[in-house]
């Protein structure tokens, strides 16, 4: 969309021009700029003396693999040699080559390797790992060559698009539509380089909730003569996984959708691909009980139907036996519900036992005993766990997140010693109560920061899954969950900024990555406050209420989401043309989208809450509401049908899209009647506002024993403490009046969910101490993960004057946004 068509829609909302360019800066400016993201630099245009040439004068070093090599060696090096061409337009030929090949699969490489001309070091028997060295003279009539040598199979096709990554191929290039730049030349750096093993052993997404988006798509669009999912739409999604170095997919699983398994052809595909397949913690034993469990759902019942059941299980494990696979055991309801059968903990604990006893006797027998296992202790399965449940010691335990973000048990020492490790589940999307978040992507990658790396520190490695709804547009928290799986450590010592203008560089343009990554961290933090699926204040069921926002609190949130429109109009003209579909995509829908669903639900509100009062005005809003709405039909449209050609054609939905599963949806809104509007006859100014003193976590003196988390909540940093022993501190003066410190925590959870947080704060030297109970499932965990925040008072009125405030210690877990200071009334209640 073009910047006069932000204009007139930021116009329409009622703010200025010149008042969107000063807030984006102003919050730029608060918030703070992040460091240049690092590039690659072992591939380079200009050569220096040493370098291995890959592309020059119109010629390209060809791609030579061993036939004898492993299917996804040759995916990955013809994959690579399109790259090159597209990137350079050069002709393959030189004395140049590439050579890619695993460990004892190329005959070529192993013989260097004898030769001793290549030092492998421990890249033998290692997991996935691969090397990338430059050999001279490797065999008669080739001067150089550029050798990739993986440890497996996937190492080795790692290693391919490793290089073409480095080239400048993105791995979101063709679904994201992130052309590449083109390159005459290509050079080496010298040098041997090494990659993994992986942080992570098993590193995977979950297709779920596809209704909306992936099949609509697949079918409409993509592959047409397919049901939706097949080989066609799988094999671009193969790709994406490689190219992200994920091993492992949980395919999608709706009524929409065809199972998997359904289609042979699917299975073979992945096994070409070196792609492990799993699948939910609701479908055990590869099977899709949605699709392929045809006897009534109360047949479902292993009390009274173990015979029927165990055929139906035993029939995947004699068809994909032959497969790479992870098997899930245990078992719930037919479509992720509790399990038929058994009524009290105590037998289900027995009848679960005994499931999963004789799940992996049918492994046994089918020779594949030693196949990888997993338990996840989702939902009520948790407190089945909790009551004893044996699981045998070489199973992973997947310990899922309570589906908005936040990790509901992390393994305590027990669970650390257990031979099959732990796994974590993890939501970037999700379907369910208390409301679902199908439509954009608003995870801050700073939470996914914070939560995967304590589950890391905790013992939490063999195998993480996220639930990436229908994929687009959540690239970027997937690209960031799947980079900390890859190398934790590398990855989560990036500031956010750095990372997130890293990425923005290699998929949008890196001139333009500075003010992108800026753009992102506000969009992050503005949802955050509240998702744009969680536009209503009501719980489903409940009556109806307006939101806690005053009008002129949110016409200040509605400028910040202007600003950051202005933002993206201001650069769109500096993106090159062949990257105007990735922007779109990546960056001006997900800003102009989640601006104008604000736009139109405090509009109709503050419609609804002028009539009375002010008709002329109420007027005006209702018309700014109905003016947004027909922005999301046309951001919508254009996604769908005109960028990247009409490429992504019923890919994108806007929440809610229908009238399903409506328990657990958004109320679609209630736009004032039209006939009675009008267009506005003057554009306002914004209401000053109160704002209550606040002490943000940078405000503390971060000293050992607390740290800073930069790019998470409303303030752009939250404070943890790290160990015992230290406080922090920080003084505040407060107006006249009364006043009542609230200390605002993130929805996280003690080492065990159901465990309270705690924290000890003294102001004054007067120590008192908070603690709020953490039950998942209840009103309050439902009003804390829609608010992304829980309140705890401080039981003291402060008068005016300054106030020294002190941390003392935290629980491990507890991560601080801000200590707000609010007034208190002649009644001793807060405003």
């Amino acid at each position: 969309m073009s910047a006069k068509g932000y204009r007139q829609r930021c116009d329409a909302g009622g703010i200025s021009y010149a008042a969107m360019i000063a807030r984006i800066l102003l919050l730029i400016a608060l918030i703070g700029v992040a460091p240049m993201a690092t590039a690659q630099h072992w591939i380079r245009e200009n050569a220096r003396p040493g370098d291995l040439t890959l592309a020059a004068q119109g010629r390209v070093a060809p791609v030579v693999i061993d036939p004898a090599d492993h299917a996804v060696v040759a995916i990955a090096a013809a994959d690579l040699r399109r790259d090159l061409a597209t990137v350079t337009r050069a002709t393959p030929g030189g004395d140049t080559q590439i050579w890619i090949g695993t460990l004892g699969k190329n005959a070529a490489i192993d013989r260097l390797i004898a030769d001793r001309r290549i030092a492998i070091g421990t890249l033998k028997g290692a997991w996935e790992s691969f090397l990338i060295a430059s050999v001279d003279k490797p065999r008669a009539g080739v001067a150089r060559a550029l050798v990739i040598i993986g440890s497996d199979r996937r190492g080795t096709a790692y290693g391919a698009y490793e290089l073409s990554r480095a080239i400048g191929v993105s791995p979101w290039h063709w679904w994201a539509d992130v052309t590449p730049r083109q390159q005459a030349s290509l050079h080496v750096a010298k040098g041997l380089r090494r990659f993994g093993p992986p942080s992570v052993k098993y590193r995977g997404i979950f297709f779920n909730d596809e209704d909306w988006g992936l099949v609509p798509w697949a079918a409409a669009t993509h592959a047409l003569q397919e049901k939706p999912l097949g080989p066609k739409t799988y094999a671009k999604v193969f790709e994406l996984m490689l190219r992200l170095k994920a091993n492992l997919l949980w395919p999608a699983m709706h009524k929409v959708t065809q199972p998997f398994n359904a289609d042979p052809a699917n299975a073979a595909l992945a096994d070409r691909y070196a792609i492990v397949m799993g699948s939910s913690h609701a479908e055990p034993m590869l099977r899709n009980n949605v699709g392929e469990w045809t006897a009534p759902p109360d047949d479902f019942d292993y009390v009274k139907n173990a015979p029927g059941v165990q055929r139906y299980w035993a029939d995947r494990v004699a068809t994909n036996a032959r497969y790479e696979s992870i098997w899930t055991l245990g078992m719930r309801g037919i479509h992720d519900s509790g399990m038929v059968g058994p009524s009290t903990i105590a037998d289900r604990r027995a009848t679960l036992e005994r499931i999963i006893t004789d799940q992996r006797g049918m492994l046994d027998r089918a020779g594949i005993a030693d196949a990888p296992q997993v338990f996840t202790p989702y939902k009520e399965v948790l407190d089945i766990y909790r009551a004893g449940l044996k699981v045998p010691d070489d199973v992973t335990l997947m310990w899922p997140d309570d589906n908005f973000g936040y990790i509901r048990h992390f393994p305590d020492q027990a669970e650390r010693a257990r031979s099959g490790g732990s796994g974590i589940y993890y939501h970037l999307s999700y379907l369910g109560a208390p409301l679902s978040y199908l439509w954009l992507s608003t995870t801050p990658p700073a939470l996914i920061r914070e939560e995967m790396g304590r589950a890391f520190d905790r013992g939490a490695r063999q195998m993480w899954v996220a639930n990436v709804g229908d994929l687009k547009p959540a690239e970027l928290a997937t690209d960031y969950f799947l980079s900390l799986a890859w190398d934790m450590e590398a990855t989560r010592a990036q500031p956010i900024d750095s990372f997130v203008e890293g990425w923005a560089a290699e998929n949008i343009d890196a001139a333009q990555a500075r003010p992108i990554a800026d753009i992102l961290r506000v969009y992050h933090r503005l949802n955050f406050d509240r998702r744009p699926e969680h536009l209503q204040w009501h719980l489903p069921g409940e009556k109806a209420r307006q939101s806690p926002l005053s009008i002129a609190q949110a016409d200040a949130r509605l400028a910040d989401f202007a600003a950051m429109e202005q933002a993206v109009t201001a650069l769109e003209p500096h993106v090159p043309g062949d990257r105007q579909d990735a922007l779109f995509e990546l960056l001006a829908y997900p800003v102009a989208a989640s601006a104008a669903a604000n736009r139109r639900f405090f509009a109709a509100e503050a419609h609804d809450r002028l009539r009375d009062s002010d008709l002329a005005e109420a007027v005006r809003r209702g018309t700014i509401a109905h003016a947004a709405d027909a922005t999301l039909r046309a951001l919508t449209h254009h996604y769908n049908r005109e960028i990247a050609d009409g490429k992504w054609r019923g890919m994108m939905a806007v929440e809610p899209a229908d009238g399903q599963w409506r328990s657990y949806r958004l109320t679609p809104p209630i736009l004032p009647a039209p006939d009675a509007l009008s267009a506005p006859a003057s554009v306002p100014t914004i209401a000053p506002l109160h704002i209550d003193p606040v002490l943000a976590p940078r405000q503390f003196a971060v000293t050992k024993g607390w740290r800073l988390g930069d790019g998470l909540g409303r303030h752009g940093a939250i404070l943890a403490a790290t160990g015992a022993g230290s406080s922090v501190t920080a003084t505040i003066t407060l107006p006249a009046g009364q006043w009542r410190a609230v200390v605002d925590i993130l929805p996280t959870y003690a080492d065990r969910d159901s465990d309270p947080l705690r924290l000890t704060i003294a102001i004054d030297g007067v120590a008192h101490r908070l603690a709020v109970p953490r039950q998942t499932g209840d009103r309050d965990w439902a009003q804390a993960v829609l608010d992304n925040r829980i309140a705890l008072a401080v039981p003291v009125d402060l008068p005016a004057g300054t106030h020294r405030v002190t941390l003392q210690s935290a629980d491990p877990g507890v991560l601080i946004e801000a200590i707000r200071f609010e007034p208190v009334n002649t009644t001793g209640r807060l405003h």
